[in-house]
């Protein structure tokens, strides 16, 4: 049974301690704050601030991740590349939670087993970048790190890094949450309307034809449940938790704060924080900090990653092995995904560790169009993530889930797809702040493609724990 996870947070004690171990650590990707004093002014002004989400949440998280990690469940992760103070409407967030949970439907459908559903919202306010300043027309700025750092507009003002923008991001964090739980509340969970929004994307698409036999197999299934007199209010609502990339160390330092059942300490900020293919090192203060808290938490691994430094992160981030305690989310490329995943999958699973693994096929893929714009084709996207269940399904291991970067918008940012978004569009209807997202139909047509991937040749789902349904 489901239902609302995401309840106003009680007003946690600030904890002075929290994080200072990676103080003593390098730190890459922050930013070049100019005034240190109003930093230490407005980081102290979030340290006694609620914390966005609770103890209890987060371990409720790991527990669900926990059986993503022993084959029973599935994870969908998804969200906007970067967030934006702007992108912060009541619309905006009602269509990225429309489709993921579209998209929640037909993986848990296709794969007889629960979704564990993760957004990239609520604190994706800050991004990585692989250089520090950006040059055009022969003036160099600061490069745009996310609307917690500076802003996008290419002036000397706007790029100039503001520790006030930190104090926006939680504000603007909040805020989003609050509508998360508004529309959970309100009834825009249901399955069945999710269902019809569904059925109304098969009937549009110009690729439709190719998910009718999985949305008539959903269908039944709900008439069925209606005709057995099975009570469905129980499908109104759904646990919903949030995540991004833990990169501010100030400001996540700020928010950290000590459950009192427990003692143990939490990152305020979100559920679920990750690190970065920038910000992975064993050494490193990111590391270090999500060592220190108790959330559940996430590597980025590309190419370059060796098994030895998986084991690493391993012994690091879940020397307990507690299953649900470590996501490993890979982002390879399609043409690398089954070359250099498989090596790793054994390593960890000879080494007893009970983690969550993750197809990130976005980052892998990014391309730069004769336009100049960061674009991903929708066919290598979906490539990847074959290539992610083909590696796990010979293995005889379980594909935890998938990890995209979307919107609910109509956007044209990825070429390809059903609705076939072509170069000429991406100069119309590109509206990231960062990299390109998938629109709403594109990311159903990943749902419904990888969807119809996991089940395999037999149309029967493939796991690692076949009598794992919980």
């Amino acid at each position: 049974m489901t239902k609302a996870l995401l309840a106003p947070p009680a007003v946690g004690a600030p904890d002075e301690r929290a994080g200072d171990e990676w103080r003593d650590r390098p730190a890459a990707q922050q930013p070049d704050w100019p005034d240190p004093s109003a930093l230490r002014a407005v980081v102290r002004q979030l340290a006694g601030l609620p914390p966005l989400v609770t103890p209890e949440e987060c371990d409720t998280l790991t527990d669900r991740l926990g059986q993503v990690a022993r084959g029973r469940a599935f994870l969908l992760q998804g969200g906007d590349c970067a967030e934006t103070f702007a992108g912060t409407s009541a619309a905006a967030v009602r269509r990225k939670l429309e489709t993921l949970l579209q998209m929640a439907v037909v993986f848990s459908y296709a794969a007889s087993m629960p979704v564990v559903k993760v957004g990239r919202m609520a604190g994706q306010f800050a991004k990585p970048r692989s250089a520090p300043t950006e040059t055009r027309d022969g003036l160099t700025l600061p490069v745009y790190r996310g609307d917690a750092v500076n802003g996008v507009e290419f002036t000397p003002e706007a790029r100039r890094p503001d520790p006030g923008r930190l104090h926006q991001a939680y504000q603007a964090s909040a805020a989003t949450l609050a509508l998360i739980r508004a529309f959970v509340a309100g009834g825009y969970a249901d399955l069945r309307q999710v269902h019809a929004w569904n059925q109304d994307f098969v009937a549009r698409s110009p690729v439709g034809q190719r998910y009718e036999r999985l949305a008539d197999e959903i269908d039944r299934a709900l008439r069925f449940l209606d005709v057995c007199h099975v009570d469905l209010s129980d499908l109104r609502t759904v646990e919903l938790f949030t995540s991004h990339e833990g990169l501010l160390l100030d400001y996540e330092s700020a928010l950290t704060r000590t459950d009192p059942r427990t003692g143990g300490r939490y990152a305020g900020s979100g559920h679920l924080l990750w690190v970065g293919e920038r910000t992975r090192a064993l050494d490193g203060a990111h590391v270090a900090y999500l060592a220190g808290v108790r959330n559940p938490v996430a590597v980025k691994l590309g190419p370059s990653v060796g098994a030895d430094e998986v084991l690493g992160y391993v012994e690091r981030l879940d020397p307990d092995r507690v299953p649900g305690r470590l996501t490993l989310v890979v982002r390879m490329g399609a043409k690398r995904i089954r070359d250099r995943l498989p090596g790793l999958v054994q390593a960890v699973t000879a080494a007893g560790a009970e983690v969550v693994w993750v197809s990130d096929p976005m980052h892998g893929n990014t391309i730069t169009a004769p336009s100049g714009h960061k674009t991903r084709q929708f066919d290598d996207i979906l490539d990847e993530v074959a290539g992610f269940f083909e590696v796990h399904h010979g293995l005889g291991t379980h594909p935890g889930g998938v990890h995209v970067e979307l919107t609910g918008d109509d956007v044209a940012e990825c070429l390809g797809g059903g609705s076939a978004v072509a170069l000429d569009d991406l100069g119309r209807r590109y509206e990231s702040a960062c990299d390109p997202r998938l629109n709403r139909g594109q990311s159903l047509d990943l749902a419904f493609r990888a969807a119809e991937l996991f089940r395999g040749p037999r149309g029967t789902a493939r796991r690692s724990d076949p009598a794992g349904t919980a």
